[in-house]
């Protein structure tokens, strides 16, 4: 599979450039409706955009997972924030999300199995090879420490304007540190990818030479008469 294909891949499993804005649409309308009309106004108008976002997409025929678990992830924030009795309890999910996002990048590196790699490794079909280059290794250390920083950015931030109680700036904060820095990430992850790609040859294109360097008979061999 090529990289090119391969970052196709992950942006559908994205929803594409439209599900990642589709994403941003909930937490966009729930900050002025809760201030219009109150939270529990608020916390339906928001799970009716999901709702709706949900239609749109099988409607239209588009994939429809991103849709679904955006669909969850709305209804969770949205209970939080009914339980917590404050807007700003919407959030809450998102912030603590990004911090054990980020240590799970942070201890992937640790322990020398940075996950980028292994997550394009799966995509590709080309397992782990990458690991036997210390270049590439190198290369998706950086990708995933991108990853590692910029949800610990998410949390650093939104945790402050959460105890700060700035629930309009919150808001602005998911989007602004949302799919913009996940697709500066993403792209840096493709440089990792076409490094690594380049540095260790996929393992399937290795294991065609060595079977035919078992099956092909020694210079002594005589063949069977």
């Amino acid at each position: 599979m090529s990289t090119d294909r391969q970052q196709q891949t992950v942006l559908e499993q994205l929803g594409g450039v439209s599900g990642l804005i589709y994403s941003t649409l909930p937490a966009l309308v729930f900050v002025p409706a809760n201030g219009l009309w109150g939270l529990t106004v608020a916390i339906w108008v928001a799970l009716g955009v999901a709702t709706a976002i949900l239609v749109w997409r099988i409607v239209r025929r588009s994939p429809v997972q991103p849709a679904i678990s955006g669909f969850f992830g709305v209804a969770l924030c949205a209970f939080i924030a009914y339980r917590t009795g404050d807007a700003k309890g919407y959030f809450l999910f998102g912030i603590y999300s990004s911090l054990v996002y980020a240590g799970v990048f942070v201890v992937s590196i640790l322990v020398r199995w940075p996950l980028v790699g292994v997550i394009w490794g799966f995509l590709n079909g080309h397992g782990n090879a990458w690991r036997r280059e210390r270049a590439a290794l190198m290369g998706y250390d950086i990708a995933t420490a991108t990853w590692a920083v910029v949800f610990g950015a998410r949390y650093v931030v939104q945790s402050s304007l959460y105890d700060s109680d700035e629930t309009g700036w919150l808001a602005f904060a998911r989007i602004a540190m949302g799919w913009p820095l996940a697709a500066l990430a993403l792209g840096i992850s493709i440089w990792a990818a076409r490094r690594a790609d380049r540095l260790a040859p996929p393992a399937a294109e290795a294991e065609p030479a060595e079977q035919d360097s078992v099956d092909e008979p020694a210079a002594g061999d005589k063949a069977p008469g």
